[in-house]
């Protein structure tokens, strides 16, 4: 068998890409005054205010952070996904 890589590739490349793009069928978004804007972004907005009321929670707690400059970004990462997560599953 004498297959070339480039020719599998030809032969391939169309199923693996209707395969890929069989889960994009909506995205889900807001109609925000006529423009559409992407769910992500409403939770990442909300991500970074749940994390600004949990860094005043801990100042006000006294709690010392080892690495804040790791911490938040993590808080509002976990905080996003835990939103997504709940409203567009």
């Amino acid at each position: 068998m004498n297959c070339n890589r480039g020719t599998r590739l030809a032969k391939c490349g169309p199923i693996l890409t209707s395969l890929l793009l069989a889960g994009c069928e909506r995205a889900p978004s807001f109609d925000v005054v006529g423009s559409f804007f992407p769910a992500w972004l409403f939770c990442l907005a909300a991500a970074i205010l749940l994390t600004v009321l949990a860094r005043l929670f801990l100042k006000r707690l006294r709690a010392a952070l080892l690495l804040p400059i790791l911490t938040y970004p993590s808080l509002t990462a976990a905080f996003a996904f835990a939103l997504w997560l709940t409203f567009f599953r």
